[in-house]
């Protein structure tokens, strides 16, 4: 609002400097690319992000299995949660368990069970990939969706950010050239600019 209401103020005011209707421009320009431009990248940026976490998570959901594990001994408590459950804190423990991936091969080895107290024989759901390999739970849709809905709002606001930085960059050279000038007709007036008998 500083700039329209500069740039009315300035429009024939015979006080008015270039300098002054140029930061004036600077600034509307700079308010007109930070209303338009950021929120238009941000939601580019979403767009894309969410198309491609959406895929991924597509992708995710066939070929991450979930089978049973069979508790062989517990190993003991780890305070490790799921990154991707939104607010839920899982208690998870170390185990050494027994599970068969989807293609019916066998596996043996120390996993994280979601389970409080673990004992032999108890079962727990282990993601794994088709080869029986442990990986992490599939990315569901609304995590993807709300992953890409930060990442178009972090876009846009590194615009605005990248926009006001420019112009603070712009008004500040444009200052010092302007008191580059002042300098430089100080000095061509002479130390006698302004007292009596000089001829000012």
């Amino acid at each position: 609002m500083r700039a329209v209401t500069g740039l009315w103020r300035w429009r024939r005011n015979p006080l008015c400097r270039a300098t002054d209707l140029a930061e004036a421009w600077v600034a509307l320009a700079a308010l007109v690319l930070i209303t338009v431009v950021a929120p238009l990248t941000g939601a580019l940026v979403g767009f894309l992000t969410e198309d491609s976490l959406q895929r991924a998570a597509r992708l995710e959901q066939h070929t991450h299995h979930l089978v049973t594990a069979t508790v062989v001994r517990p190993l003991g408590r780890a305070p490790e949660s799921d990154p991707d459950t939104a607010g839920v804190h899982e208690t998870r423990s170390r185990v050494v368990a027994d599970w068969s991936a989807p293609d019916g091969s066998a596996h043996h080895g120390p996993v994280l069970a979601d389970l409080k107290s673990p004992h032999t024989g108890d079962h727990f759901g282990l993601w794994t990939d088709p080869r029986g390999r442990i990986t992490t739970r599939p990315l569901d849709s609304v995590t993807a969706t709300s992953h890409a809905v930060l990442a178009g709002f972090g876009a846009a606001l590194l615009a605005a950010a990248l926009i006001e930085a420019a112009r603070r960059l712009t008004v500040w050279r444009m200052v010092r050239r302007r008191y580059a000038r002042w300098d430089q007709a100080s000095d061509r007036a002479g130390p006698d600019w302004g007292k009596a008998g000089t001829g000012s």
